[in-house]
């Protein structure tokens, strides 16, 4: 992987960027403001978890971070199996939606192994 790029160069942090503005694009017209203020805090925080991780001195230190935006993938995907149950979605976009999610997840998940194996070299 060689030396670590700045943040917005990063492919995973761009397909967070991504997920996010179809997060907010998808919620545009929901009308329980609780439930869109919350996957949108979710899906923006992939991204920015990313950002601050990159910024940090460590490879511990941007693992860990890199371990949160992980786990907002997981909660943008549970929001969306729930827009799904209260009519707020379509199956067809949960699946969509929850594809992207799975496929940063598993970018995050093997960018913070190689931070951690990095580390231990």
């Amino acid at each position: 992987m060689g030396e670590l790029k700045d943040f917005e160069e990063m492919e995973v942090w761009q397909d967070a960027q991504d997920l996010a503005v179809a997060v907010y694009e998808d919620s545009a017209e929901i009308r329980d403001f609780t439930f869109t203020d919350q996957i949108k805090r979710a899906a923006v925080s992939i991204s920015n978890n990313i950002a601050e991780g990159a910024e940090r001195s460590t490879s511990t230190d941007f693992a860990r971070f890199l371990d949160i935006a992980k786990g907002s993938t997981g909660e943008v995907r549970s929001m969306y199996r729930l827009a799904a149950r209260l009519g707020f979605a379509s199956p067809e976009l949960v699946d969509t939606r929850c594809a992207q999610c799975k496929s940063i997840s598993r970018q995050l998940a093997g960018f913070a192994k190689y931070l951690r194996a990095k580390k231990k070299k």
